[in-house]
């Protein structure tokens, strides 16, 4: 990449920026591969960009495109110079493709769309409409989300309409998703998430629970009950049974590529919160916060009119209050700032602090070693600990892809 990623400062940035996280995109990266990071960082810096500059309620963009459309009486064949071909203007319109960066410019120059509106995600469900080929079928198959049923792509319909069927229809998961709050980096495949959300409420359906979750429950005090966990040898299966036991049910299901999934909070059915992590990342730290992070939004946001939350927690950028609160519940829970202001750990990045800390907390070393990474935002000191420490292994039944 030509370009050196840096500070946006002006609106020739801001282009700049756009342009690489174009090329960036065209190539699919793994999150975890250097062009990963390097979207993940260009993504933040944009989106850090556009929350100081842009207004926080935008139109729809496709919205935005049928407006002009109707001012300037326009038909859909006007649209081909700046989309591509009428296809391409069929598939925008009815949101089955993205805008591309190239479009935006198009449209921006063309029509005088604000590029601050065509860069919003637009609203795939907005019209309930299922558009079955956009489900990531052969990678369901392969997951075993149809059981031992023969994958046949001539019946994809039929097979998807029977998987959805046990929670209602992918229409009634769109409507929900609506009401979702997504914090998230980079675009994500909003298919795959209802796949991915579907399965896990279809995992904790199976459940079988003493008692239904009480709302308020779920405490300071609670969550640092459960952080003492960690420090057991098999925490995380200790973690599961323990919140089970409260009503709550926590769901281990890899996520889907191009959704870049940590963790989401469901109340899907009234009864029980349901948590499913993905463990994007095989860290126990990672597990850990992800796990408060959720509970957080339990504790604060329960019943509170939102019935998703997803959870990308590469983005660090958080204009949202409710993620904010979440991420600060949780790390008070699993580190008070008290302790951590007082100790060692937040000014030497050695191991010997790191486990001096732990022990003080009763939790897993690896909880404050990434702690201690995050806050100098250093993230090579103290690999020996952070990285050595999985929490896959917990888990082996599920399709870890990688």
């Amino acid at each position: 990449m030509a370009s050196k990623i840096k500070v946006i400062r002006t609106e020739e940035d801001y282009e700049e920026a756009l342009a690489l996280v174009e090329e960036l995109m065209n190539k699919a990266p793994d999150p975890d591969s250097e062009d990963g990071e390097k979207l993940n960082l260009l993504t933040t810096l944009v989106q850090d960009y556009e929350s100081k500059n842009f207004p926080s309620s935008l139109p729809d963009p496709v919205d935005a495109i049928l407006f002009r459309m109707e001012q300037d009486n326009l038909k859909p064949s006007d649209l081909v110079p700046y989309i591509g071909s009428r296809s391409k203007v069929s598939e925008v319109l009815s949101r089955k493709r993205p805008l591309t960066i190239s479009m935006m410019r198009s449209l921006e120059k063309g029509l005088g769309i604000p590029a601050k509106v065509l860069l919003q995600e637009a609203d795939q469900f907005r019209d309930d409409q299922v558009i079955w080929s956009r489900f990531p079928l052969r990678e369901m198959w392969k997951r075993g989300y149809f059981g031992k049923i023969k994958l046949k792509t001539s019946e994809s319909e039929n097979l998807l309409s029977t998987f959805f069927q046990s929670v209602g229809s992918p229409a009634l998961t769109f409507g929900m998703l609506r009401k979702s709050n997504y914090r998230f980096s980079r675009p994500v495949d909003k298919h795959a998430l209802v796949a991915w959300s579907t399965f896990v409420i279809k995992k904790a359906n199976k459940i079988t629970f003493k008692s239904d979750f009480e709302n308020g429950t779920v405490s300071l005090d609670f969550m640092r009950q459960l952080s003492h966990l960690s420090a057991e040898k098999n925490g995380p299966l200790l973690a599961r049974d323990f919140l089970k036991d409260h009503g709550i049910a926590l769901v281990i299901e890899p996520h889907f590529p191009q959704t870049y999934l940590d963790g989401a909070t469901m109340s899907a059915n009234g009864k029980h919160p349901i948590i499913g992590l993905t463990l994007r990342y095989d860290r126990v730290d990672n597990f850990w916060f992800t796990l408060m992070h959720e509970l957080a939004h339990i504790s604060l946001h329960y019943d509170q009119g939102a019935n998703f939350f997803y959870d990308d927690l590469d983005n660090t950028a958080v204009n949202d209050e409710r993620e904010a609160a979440a991420d600060r519940l949780a790390g008070e829970a699993l580190i008070p700032e008290g302790k951590w202001e007082s100790s060692p750990a937040r000014l030497v990045p050695s191991p010997i602090a790191a486990e001096s800390l732990a022990r003080e907390l009763g939790i897993h070393v690896a909880i404050v070693a990434g702690k201690m990474r995050h806050e100098n935002q250093r993230y090579h000191y103290l690999n020996s600990i952070v990285n050595e420490a999985k929490v896959r292994i917990y888990f082996p039944e599920e399709h870890w892809i990688n």
